[in-house]
């Protein structure tokens, strides 16, 4: 059993109940019927990074590594061969996307008005709390007091306003703010999943 087949039901069973099996737990996953093939297997993969241990309790939690997805390259229309899998980098998705936890959080679309950037209604969007953005960010923010919503941020003649992305619906036009626009937030990702199996 190679590594990547030990990590799998590791990864599977974190997913789905938010904590690291046992030793006990773990044996049972990998066949052995002694603890003490398990614990030497789970001392490798605490060496490799991938896993960690609770100073205080000695109960097993997973490190970054064990969350970083493999980066294989670029595809335009197949699959990387078994070489380039070999020569691939990895990438954590939570370190790459979240750059400041304590003020990034999950917002879901409400809406059409900006499906022309991909962003449809009820996706999950990930956005970092900020008072400040460039042009072109898609913002979370308010107009002259009115409701909260999530637009291009755009400039005309020295002046900020709001763009939606939707040229197909007319009904959605530019709001120019005439006392105030305050900013709340940066759009970081739109997530979308297109295979929950």
């Amino acid at each position: 059993m190679g590594q990547h087949d030990r990590l799998q039901p590791i990864l599977k069973y974190y997913r789905r109940w938010k904590r690291l099996p046992s030793l006990r737990e773990l044996a049972e996953m990998w066949g052995f019927k002694a603890h003490e093939s398990a614990r030497k297997i789970v001392n490798q993969l605490i060496e490799q990074g991938y896993l960690t241990k609770d100073r205080k309790t000695g109960v097993l939690l997973p490190s970054r590594r064990l969350s970083h997805v493999r980066v294989l390259g670029s595809v335009s229309a197949g699959f990387p061969s078994p070489a380039e899998e070999e020569l691939g980098d990895t990438m954590d998705l939570t370190e790459w996307l979240i750059k400041h936890p304590e003020s990034t959080y999950i917002l879901h679309a409400h809406g059409d008005s900006m499906i022309d950037v991909g962003i449809f209604h009820g996706d999950p969007v990930l956005v970092r709390r900020t008072s400040t953005a460039q042009e072109g960010d898609i913002v979370i923010a308010r107009v002259d007091g009115d409701g909260w919503t999530m637009k291009l941020l755009r400039k005309k003649a020295g002046k900020y306003y709001l763009q939606p992305a939707n040229k197909a619906n007319k009904k959605y036009q530019p709001i120019f703010p005439t006392q105030e626009l305050k900013i709340e937030a940066v759009v970081i990702a739109c997530i979308r999943q297109f295979n929950t199996r």
